[in-house]
């Protein structure tokens, strides 16, 4: 068996713009680069000038290829399968990551005798056009191994034999959140204080949140919800919070700066994701925000039927309920509430399972495996 030494990574998406695929490409290469491989990321740029990625790429211990903006989208296509063929070729083992990631690596396996693995996340193996479904089977089964963030992402394709599908949970960067000092304390209004941070969108399920409040507002009558991110769906959410009276319970703090999103979470009781598939198939394939909470002593309370189930450890790291009811909402603040220190604890010792610097080591295994 010969091990690879140079593997190239091909994400749909990669920092220092946001977004969950781009973030696990980052850390997966970093902690690669780490370990002795070789390591070359071919990803799209999203800034027409291209000053920001140049100047974060310029700072990593590897090669980024980027796409450039264009506003002809086919045309950015074609760049990616034009520097996808250029370098395949120098690399032992190719990851995709990424919807059109999977497709074009899938094609060009026709091609080039290398070792291939897919990394799927969730919304792009669970598209409802029935065109794109079939292509992603297609591309899939090109590969030997596939990892899946999850097992309800793993669930999603269940077409696929079983012992080719691998869950790795996603990690965090230990780095960022526990081994930074925080410069200083933050208050923020509410008893209970819950908060949500990822983009402000139906999969992120803030408004599910928000329905809940009048409920949720009449045992905890200072009950205060704290929404971070960048609003895609905000004006539903104001509709939402207007419709039901809720303007003096909660805060949309937008996107914040990474110190001040730590103060935010440790000035915070409960983390809150109530996720949901949408009417295009987009789903919360794990749900790192919550790790990361965690990592701050910050237990959480997440929707069932979602990838959020495996980044909640039931019972220890926080509670899981159907997104729709309110009484077992209610009833997990009221437990984690009155059990602060042990699910504080318990929180801790969770996410610390999921540093980024172990989850590597479960990719080096499946990357040293392949025959």
């Amino acid at each position: 068996m010969i091990k690879p030494k140079h593997i190239l990574i091909v994400s749909s998406e990669f920092p220092p713009q946001p977004g969950g695929i781009g973030n696990h490409a980052y850390n997966l290469g970093m902690q690669l680069s780490k370990h002795g491989y070789g390591i070359t990321v071919i990803s799209d740029s999203r800034s027409v000038s291209g000053e920001l990625e140049a100047t974060f790429d310029a700072a990593l211990p590897f090669k980024v290829i980027r796409i450039s903006v264009s506003f002809i989208r086919s045309f950015m296509y074609l760049k990616r399968l034009y520097f996808l063929w250029r370098h395949i070729r120098h690399n032992d083992m190719v990851i995709a990551s990424g919807k059109f990631s999977l497709w074009s690596v899938g094609v060009f396996s026709l091609f080039f005798n290398k070792k291939y693995l897919a990394i799927i996340h969730g919304s792009e193996v669970n598209l409802k056009s029935v065109v794109f479904r079939k292509l992603t089977a297609m591309a899939l089964r090109r590969f030997r191994y596939i990892v899946a963030v999850s097992n309800y992402t793993k669930g999603l394709v269940e077409q696929f034999k079983r012992d080719c599908i691998k869950v790795i949970p996603n990690g965090f960067d230990a780095s960022k959140w526990t081994d930074e000092p925080l410069d200083k304390s933050l208050h923020l209004k509410g008893s209970p204080k819950l908060i949500t941070v990822g983009r402000i969108s139906e999969r992120k399920g803030q408004i599910n949140v928000i329905r809940h409040l009048p409920e949720l507002l009449k045992l905890f009558p200072e009950l205060h919800y704290h929404c971070v991110g960048i609003a895609n769906s905000m004006d539903a959410c104001l509709k939402t919070v207007k419709a039901l009276g809720l303007e003096d319970y909660v805060t949309f703090h937008g996107e914040v700066a990474h110190q001040e999103l730590k103060q935010l979470l440790i000035a915070s009781d409960i983390f809150v994701m109530l996720s949901g598939e949408t009417k295009t198939g987009d789903v919360e394939g794990f749900g790192i925000a919550i790790i990361e909470a965690n990592a701050l002593g910050i237990p959480a309370i997440g929707a069932r039927g979602s990838g959020v189930e495996m980044a909640i450890l039931e019972g220890k790291s926080g509670i899981l309920i159907n997104r729709m009811a309110a009484k077992a909402f209610i009833s997990a603040i009221s437990n984690i509430m009155h059990n602060k220190s042990k699910f504080k604890e318990a929180s801790v010792l969770w996410a610390e399972q999921h540093r980024w610097d172990k989850v590597v080591k479960l990719y080096i295994d499946t990357i040293n495996a392949y025959p």
